[in-house]
């Protein structure tokens, strides 16, 4: 999945408690708005953002849809910003890119 649109998918505070919410236990629309306080409208739209991310699986339970985390999903996504801060920087060696003055001046 797109790094960047679980990021900006996990740049909320409220889609937040809901994966936290979420990696506890399974939980219906109903079950995460009353837990967060929030109508099920907007809990609705936050887990469409979230499952767009990959980061939700869901599982019909009767009448009512499950919510879980993709865990394989969230540790790829952790692997991969763990990379990316292991990143060596380098030294800039080439002194005409970094040094060069504005020769319109």
């Amino acid at each position: 999945m797109d790094n960047l649109k679980i990021l900006k998918a996990l740049a909320n505070e409220t889609r937040i408690k809901i994966i936290e919410l979420l990696l506890e236990h399974n939980y219906c629309v109903k079950a995460l708005a009353k837990r967060l306080d929030l109508t099920e409208a907007t809990i609705s739209q936050h887990l469409k953002i979230l499952n767009d991310a990959g980061l939700l699986s869901k599982e019909k339970h009767g009448y009512f849809m499950h919510y879980c985390v993709n865990k394989a999903e969230l540790i790829k996504f952790s692997k991969d910003i763990e990379n990316l801060a292991k990143t060596n920087q380098k030294q800039c060696n080439n002194k005409e890119l970094c040094h060069n003055k504005d020769k319109n001046k």
